[in-house]
């Protein structure tokens, strides 16, 4: 068994998989044992001849068809046989010894399940990655027309924007774009939900890792950065289908499902409005291919009924 197994799940994302990559194999690992497994998700770029060329120390497993984030990450946390277990995006690079002082915390604190480092922006600006639980009023608020007239303390406190971007804090979940658990958190609550295709994943993990008894942290002071969604603006209209499907999962799971249904009519409402309000700006001339597209993608995601598996 190795101390740690870094877990990529990639698509079409060559050229950022070769940094994130490089990154790893530079980082400072002190004592500790290192095996990286790169899921690829039936890319169509020449991700997989670069992993066998230039990294074949990878353990790849290059899939046929593209499963989704979440099934894709559960491939590789089946292989992995690391005391921790870091689930890694291939648009991320790691800064110093951040794999140290992350496996480090956790070896001292035995009651930490999950942890996730302090992002930044490609411009070094901090992303946000600490969150704590979304009430129902989030879910009706959050990437909705009615975020801008929010009440501020409302989404301040979802967004953990209390706590400082260098804090070492509780925290009830962190971002998967770098999240890093215990195995003993896996052998005890098992993988991701694969129903979800991509986005809540995380949350949905960390919440039954916290209903189970673990902790989750969130460590300010070791860093990476992350590019930023890449592989998932490829696909707009999807993006916005698996988004929303995924916040109604977790809703439907953990607040019942009358909850969910009148927050689903509520965002294909949402999306309806949004499409009138793009064709009004259309045929007023501003920005006409933009509101066209913008209209084509909300069409898509009405038509889907954002129905959930």
């Amino acid at each position: 068994m190795v101390d740690l197994s870094i877990i990529i799940v990639s698509w079409n994302v060559a050229s950022l998989l070769r940094a994130c990559l490089r990154s790893i194999y530079s980082s400072p690992i002190g004592s500790y044992t290192l095996e990286v497994i790169v899921i690829d998700s039936a890319s169509s770029d020449d991700s997989v001849a670069l992993v066998r060329s230039e990294f074949p120390q990878v353990k790849l497993v290059p899939q046929v068809e593209n499963i989704g984030f979440s099934r894709s990450n559960n491939v590789g946390l089946e292989l992995a046989s690391g005391r921790y277990l870091f689930l890694l995006n291939p648009d991320t690079e790691l800064v110093g010894d951040v794999l140290v002082q992350l496996l480090t915390y956790m070896d001292a604190h035995l009651t930490v399940g999950i942890i996730g480092p302090h992002t930044l922006n490609t411009d070094g600006t901090t992303q946000s990655t600490r969150r704590r639980f979304p009430s129902l009023a989030v879910g009706f608020i959050e990437s909705t027309w009615l975020q801008p007239l929010a009440p501020k303390n409302l989404l301040q406190h979802y967004y953990a924007a209390d706590l400082a971007d260098e804090d070492i804090s509780a925290i009830d979940w962190v971002q998967g774009s770098a999240l890093l658990a215990r195995r003993d958190v896996y052998t005890q609550i098992g993988g991701l939900d694969a129903g979800y295709v991509m986005y809540s994943e995380e949350m949905d993990w960390c919440k039954r890792a916290k209903l189970a008894g673990w902790e989750v942290i969130y460590y300010g002071k070791a860093e990476i950065i992350h590019h930023g969604g890449k592989s998932s603006e490829q696909v707009t209209a999807r993006k916005h289908i698996h988004f929303q499907t995924s916040k109604l999962r977790y809703f439907r799971k953990f607040h019942g499902w009358l909850p969910a249904q009148v927050l689903r009519l509520f965002l294909l409402l949402n999306y309806l409005w949004q499409i009138i309000i793009e064709a009004l700006k259309g045929l007023l001339g501003h920005k006409r291919a933009l509101r066209q597209e913008r209209v084509q993608a909300y069409w898509q995601v009405v038509r889907s009924g954002l129905k959930v598996n």
